[in-house]
C-alpha cells in the first residue's frame, strides 16, 4: 500500500500540546502507525553514560500518530493525500487542497 505520508515530507501536526507546529518527518513506523517529526513531540529522557554517549537528561522526539499530521501544501496550510493513476500506470501522491503533484 502506498504511504501517504513519507520521509522527508514537511508536516503540520493537526491536535495536540504542538497543534500547529510544523516539521520534517525523518522516520515512518507504518507498522504503528506513527512517524517521528524533527522538532515536534518533544520529551525528556534520563540516559545512564556510556563509552559513546554522555550522561543526562536528553530532549528527544517521541512517534506520532500519522492521523495527527497533515501535509503542508504550497500555501502553507494542511492538505489530505489522494492518489492519482498516470497514463504510463504509475501512481503519484497528489495534494486534495490545490490538486497538485506531490512527487515530481
Amino acid at each position: 500500500m502506498a504511504a501517504r505520508i513519507r520521509k522527508g515530507d514537511k508536516v503540520v501536526v493537526l491536535t495536540g500540546r504542538d497543534k500547529g507546529r510544523t516539521g520534517e518527518v525523518f522516520e515512518v513506523r507504518p507498522a504503528e502507525g506513527r512517524a517521528l517529526v524533527r522538532g515536534v513531540n518533544l520529551v525528556k529522557r534520563h540516559q545512564k553514560q556510556s563509552g559513546t554517549q554522555e550522561g543526562g537528561i536528553i530532549s528527544k522526539e517521541s512517534p506520532i500518530h500519522l492521523s495527527n499530521i497533515a501535509l503542508v501544501a504550497k500555501d502553507g496550510k494542511p492538505t489530505k493525500v489522494g492518489f492519482k493513476i498516470e497514463q504510463d500506470g504509475t501512481k503519484v501522491r497528489v495534494a486534495k487542497r490545490a490538486g497538485a503533484e506531490i512527487d515530481g
